[in-house]
């Protein structure tokens, strides 16, 4: 077939993709109580991604038809006790004094929302400091002047770029554990208390990672994103240590992407300040496009600390809506990818034996990775493994382009911020000198 004819069956097929109600659903017992996800309508007939809960912890995930006409609580329970087998859960354990960073830039409408639900966290104590980067109005700090006041603090970081932001938070912060997550999730109300609990368990643990659902699957992309996996990294718990490599991670620790995401995650506070946090020449708003968040990981696991995922801290994440967006998703993914690396191997040039040693075998498994991706048909929602709505080719292609730039990227951005920490040195000592 040729390339435009390609493309174009490629466009058909995403543009058939309908939409998909979220909600969610605790079982316990024999009781079964069903909600909608968070900003969603009433579950009604149609296809629905359902969020399986048992005493209220994330447990499972699975894409059902409700008939209409029928009862949509009774047709998903009944699927999701065949599916979702009983949960066995160990206490979470008193969590340490937490803080939550969050970075946003001109979002006020959905930075309100996200603070909404992380005021309503059931954490015993926490603090929440906003991270206003490079802004250009001044929307931010009023809104959090005028409707937060006294709950959330206030700082501003002129330097553009997400890595930026989070250092800047950090700078900030008091507690035990800081916790990262982006300006557009709505948490789940145990969302903190999950995912700092663990740091009090392991005094080991460097950081901890949580789940990412679609908060709404309204769109061909959103939809096309989710049934490729989003954000999940699955329903069981797993901990990373360094001192014990995983046999199924061949370039562990550079796999960083299999960890968790930064919309998502929490550092022992002390940890990632003595790695130095995050290099501020990664992530959205530099040229590197990304890799903030895995930078941080593979830093503190190079330093001998254990990282845990646990699906019991979940968010829910507002996916990106158009094509255009996926575009810029998977070329700033690809960057990302090797942008991060970069920066790992020019920060801590004595990882690179370690990193070329597992390179050949950790190029066979992306190439394994790569051709499942690309194979006819596609994820499902709920059903990460059962394929329906193909991969379209043009991003995989744009993620690899994105991939041979993410070094350039990293450089470039680099490079800009020693001129601009040059020019800002320059200009003090000029006010300095002009002052006497």
């Amino acid at each position: 077939m040729a390339r435009s004819a390609r493309a174009q069956e490629e466009i058909r097929r995403f543009l058939d993709i309908g939409a998909v109600q979220v909600a969610e659903l605790d079982l316990d017992g024999d009781k079964a109580v069903l909600r909608p996800g968070p900003g969603s309508p009433p579950v009604t007939h149609g296809e629905v991604f359902v969020l399986v809960r048992r005493g209220g912890r994330p447990v499972g995930t699975l894409l059902g038809r409700v008939p209409e006409g029928a009862d949509p609580r009774a047709v998903l329970a009944e699927r999701a006790r065949a599916e979702c087998g009983p949960a066995v859960f160990g206490e979470p354990g008193e969590p340490p004094f937490a803080s939550v960073v969050v970075a946003t830039r001109e979002r006020a409408g959905q930075l309100a929302r996200a603070l909404d639900s992380l005021l309503a966290q059931d954490h015993p104590r926490f603090e929440i400091v906003v991270v206003d980067n490079a802004p250009v109005t001044g929307e931010t700090r009023e809104l959090i002047e005028r409707k937060y006041a006294e709950r959330v603090r206030y700082v501003r970081e002129p330097v553009p770029g997400l890595a930026a932001a989070h250092n800047a938070g950090l700078d900030a912060v008091r507690g035990e554990v800081v916790a990262f997550t982006d300006d557009d999730v709505v948490a789940d109300p145990r969302w903190l208390t999950e995912l700092s609990a663990p740091f009090a368990a392991d005094a080991g643990l460097g950081c901890c990672t949580g789940l990412i659902l679609p908060a709404r699957l309204t769109t061909p992309a959103q939809v096309l994103l989710e049934s490729h996996g989003g954000f999940a990294k699955g329903f069981t718990p797993r901990t990373y240590d360094p001192a014990c490599p995983p046999g199924d991670e061949p370039l562990f620790p550079f796999t960083a992407g299999r960890f968790g995401s930064g919309a998502n995650m929490a550092f022992r506070t002390a940890v990632l300040r003595s790695v130095g946090g995050f290099d501020p020449a990664t992530g959205a708003g530099t040229a590197a496009r990304g890799g903030d968040d895995l930078y941080g990981f593979v830093r503190v696991l190079a330093q001998g600390h254990r990282l845990r995922y646990t699906p019991y801290a979940l968010v829910w994440h507002h996916h990106r809506e158009t094509w255009r967006d996926l575009e810029t998703q998977a070329y700033g993914y690809g960057a990302g990818l090797t942008a991060y690396l970069t920066a790992v191997l020019v920060n801590r040039p004595a990882l690179l034996p370690a990193f070329l040693a597992r390179l050949p075998r950790g190029l066979a498994h992306a190439r394994t990775l790569t051709a499942v991706r690309e194979a006819e048909g596609g994820g499902t929602p709920g059903d990460h493994d059962v394929r329906t709505h193909p991969w379209p080719r043009r991003l995989s292609r744009l993620q690899r382009r994105g991939m041979v730039y993410g070094p350039v990227g990293y450089l470039r951005a680099r490079y800009a911020r020693r001129t601009a920490v040059r020019e800002k040195t320059a200009q003090r000592a000029q006010t300095a000198q002009g002052a006497r």
